[in-house]
């Protein structure tokens, strides 16, 4: 095998579109993106006798808790016979072999402490051993989600309200009745700085830190020259309720930031929003709705994701699980950065 850059956009989107597993984090929008926050991305194409069999994108982050090269989603790799599992695990092998050579060459260019690997391969033993191989350690925190909660929506509109649970069925029938309850899409970037502020109204309710307003703009930006994205807005008698940003993207909608405002909490606008952005889907062709970050609300009643992770069960779909993030420390300074990311998720409780 051997590992190239990958040149254009067309080569690069046309491949990925032909994987099962894959989220817009290995975009080229995505690509596109971190260059403009983070500076540096690489788009990386691992090669079998000149066919691309796995792309990855690569990005540079530098942080105060440390500088590191990290891998969103990635890498994607095109399976040929998902029933050859032995010979699967040895094509995954070869991939993260040639990969990490190519790593390390600019990982000593770049002045990095570690590479983090946030892949979507099912989460199992065997994947887990391929990156114990390398010298790979479980990363103390989640840069991406490790889980998602999906849904098939190559149903009919009528199929998928069977398909869920009774309550979210009727709740989005009873606030489509509502006359003074609109769903609306925009594709205005004044819009965002609108959703910003909503945003951070409910994470000083939640004491979250949310995503900065250039941020959410470079992101909206980015995916809006493809017309790859969509601004959901819901109002009651023209007052904002409640937004969210849905990616579409390779053939499958992503549920990507969402925020609503707890006064209007008794309307239950988030089920229609997350109905029009499922409608909307469909009409743009997509098979699959990618609902995001999905936690156990069983096995983790308190974590902050519980809530949310019921809100999304209950439009029907499965769980899907992934390897836990991965890092390769390459200096001491890595070690600092594990104690402080570590700490940190113990204080916020996740």
């Amino acid at each position: 095998m051997e590992i190239r850059e990958v040149p254009n956009k067309e080569e690069w989107e046309e491949f990925l579109a032909a994987c099962k597993e894959k989220t817009f984090l290995q975009s080229w929008q995505w690509g596109e993106f971190q260059n403009t926050m983070r500076g540096k991305a690489w788009y990386f194409g691992i090669y079998e006798r000149s066919v691309l069999v796995a792309a990855a994108l690569c990005v540079r982050v530098r942080a105060k808790r440390g500088s590191f090269l990290l891998f969103p989603h990635g890498p994607v790799v095109k399976m040929q016979n998902a029933n050859l599992k032995d010979q699967n695990d040895n094509v995954k092998f070869k991939i993260l072999e040639t990969l990490l050579e190519k790593l390390r060459e600019i990982a000593n260019k770049e002045d990095v402490n570690f590479i983090r690997v946030n892949p979507i391969w099912e989460r199992n033993e065997e994947n887990s051993r391929l990156f114990s191989a390398f010298g790979f350690r479980r990363a103390p925190i989640q840069m991406h989600p490790e889980a998602s909660w999906k849904l098939d929506i190559s149903l009919s509109e009528e199929g998928l309200l069977s398909a869920m649970r009774k309550t979210t069925r009727y709740l989005i029938r009873q606030t489509q009745k509502n006359e003074d309850i609109q769903i609306r899409q925009s594709a205005d970037l004044k819009d965002v700085e609108v959703f910003s502020k909503l945003h951070e109204k409910v994470s000083a309710r939640q004491n979250f830190v949310p995503f900065s307003l250039e941020y959410l703009k470079n992101e909206f930006s980015s995916f809006s020259k493809d017309s790859n994205i969509s601004l959901f807005i819901g109002t009651v008698k023209g007052e904002i309720a409640a937004m969210s940003f849905v990616v579409f993207w390779s053939g499958i909608g992503f549920y990507h930031h969402a925020a609503s405002l707890p006064e209007y909490a008794k309307l239950s606008i988030p089920y229609l929003l997350q109905w029009e952005a499922i409608r909307e889907a469909k009409r743009r062709g997509c098979a699959l709705y990618d609902f995001w970050g999905y936690v156990d609300p069983k096995t983790h009643p308190n974590h902050g994701w519980a809530g949310p992770t019921l809100f999304k069960m209950g439009f029907g779909g499965a769980a899907h699980e992934y390897v836990h993030t991965q890092d390769l420390p390459l200096t001491w300074k890595y070690w600092p950065t594990a104690f402080f990311e570590a700490f940190r998720k113990m204080k916020r409780g996740l």
